[in-house]
């Protein structure tokens, strides 16, 4: 992967990658979240370059089957919690997609794979960066049908905190509805938002 003259990887390069090792539906996926997240990067004072390259390569680790991700995780002594564990193609990417995204891609900006590393779950006390990805996944064009989409897209541009928690509420109220597990990361994230 090249390296443009300010020590960020050529965007180009990156979407070519991206473009071959995503199926087709993935890749329209991944190109709204890195346009999405350039946006929100415009609005909140964010640096573009690092928006879009985190939006590109944050579900670089979706083409891995769940088996591989796990297999991944332990020859390279990356942790792995009993929820990722259950389910690690819904969560484990985001682990693996900034393992890769730091040894494939050879992304050094620790913001940008702290950002890919919290895409599903979130964290308390999230940069700003990690924060636009974080949304930007939510909201980006190609989703059609998640509750109050139209309010959250148009908070997005206002009030980040506000946004990831009402994005929160709405996921773990979904993931409530389903059989799925509730990574207790997820639940940390929402109790910190929630009293922003």
């Amino acid at each position: 992967m090249q390296m443009s003259s300010k020590n960020k990887m050529d965007l180009n390069e990156l979407r070519k990658a991206m473009e071959q090792e995503l199926s087709s539906k993935r890749y329209l996926h991944t190109l709204g979240v890195s346009y999405t997240a350039a946006c929100l990067a415009m609005a909140h004072g964010a640096d573009m370059d690092s928006a879009m390259t985190a939006g590109l390569l944050h579900d670089c680790a979706k083409p891995l089957k769940g088996e591989e991700q796990i297999a991944l995780c332990e020859k390279n002594r990356l942790e792995i919690t009993e929820v990722e564990r259950i389910n690690p193609s819904a969560l484990l990417h985001a682990k693996v997609g900034a393992y890769l995204a730091q040894t494939r891609y050879k992304v050094t900006d620790a913001d940008i794979l702290n950002a890919i590393r919290y895409h599903t779950t979130g964290r308390p006390k999230m940069s700003r960066l990690e924060k636009i990805l974080y949304i930007a996944d939510y909201i980006e064009p190609g989703r059609k049908h998640v509750a109050d989409l139209e309010t959250i897209r148009q908070m997005a541009y206002r009030d980040l905190d506000a946004t990831m928690a009402k994005i929160l509420e709405n996921t773990l109220a979904y993931l409530k509805t389903t059989d799925g597990q509730i990574d207790h990361m997820t639940e940390e994230t929402y109790q910190y938002y929630k009293h922003s």
